[in-house]
């Protein structure tokens, strides 16, 4: 079995929810920073604070542009970008064109996936195509055009549309770009067991609101050979 520090370092710590406060920022950038885990996804507005939070910890911060419907209009996409990395923000989660792609229009899509990885300058850039929305062909071109655009990574979900993050997707995704590109998922990542059935067909990265639950199971199974009792793992999970 994995790791405890191998896991924690596959889970972006996702703190986007609108009604989060500074208090509530705070905390979840202490648990990141706990935990190890490869960085905090906070809402744009907290990326200065994260960033000074986080320094020295080793844990990274991402950010979203575009988020969530990813209907911004391209430069505003890219000057979110350019914001963000300034401000201190290592990786950038943009959501693509949705409307576009499932206009069968893969050169808009492409393009404006692009202008975001020019602009990020060499940050770590993932692809959110929000599944919930699309066919399977549509999935299949939008990580084809994150490819072409130069994208480290194709995700799943935003966590904010009807659905997150299934298996067949992710098997979708995995086989429709090269092993170049990594797969992120996000939405329904809330077990230790459902992260590590998705990291056995090859995701590398997962968004989650339940770290701190997630690794104290697999602390316990490491240290007693069987899962967290139920209301130990409820008592670990977070509402960040």
């Amino acid at each position: 079995m994995r790791t405890v520090a191998e896991v924690a370092k596959m889970i972006d710590h996702s703190l986007l929810r609108p009604q989060l406060t500074t208090s509530d920022i705070k905390a979840g950038c202490a648990l990141a920073a706990r935990y190890h885990v490869a960085s905090v996804c906070v809402r744009p507005c907290d990326v200065p604070l994260a960033a000074t939070l986080l320094a020295g910890t080793g844990v990274l911060v991402g950010t979203v542009v575009g988020f969530p419907h990813g209907s911004h209009a391209t430069p505003i996409k890219a000057a979110e970008t350019r914001l963000a990395i300034q401000q201190g923000a290592a990786e950038i989660d943009m959501v693509l064109n949705i409307g576009r792609l499932r206009s069968a229009d893969p050169s808009y899509v492409e393009d404006d996936i692009r202008a975001v990885v020019t602009a990020a300058d060499g940050a770590l850039v993932k692809v959110i195509l929000e599944n919930a929305y699309l066919t399977d062909e549509q999935k299949v071109a939008g990580c084809r055009a994150a490819e072409r655009a130069g994208a480290h990574f194709v995700k799943t979900s935003t966590g904010f549309a009807d659905g997150g993050a299934t298996m067949d997707d992710l098997r979708l995704m995995r086989a429709s770009v090269s092993e170049a590109v990594q797969v992120k998922a996000a939405g329904g990542v809330r077990t230790l067991d459902i992260l590590l059935a998705m990291a056995d067909i090859g995701v590398t990265r997962f968004g989650a609101t339940a770290t701190a639950a997630i690794l104290d199971d697999l602390d316990h199974r490491l240290r007693h050979g069987s899962p967290l009792p139920a209301d130990l793992a409820a008592t670990a999970a977070t509402s960040y």
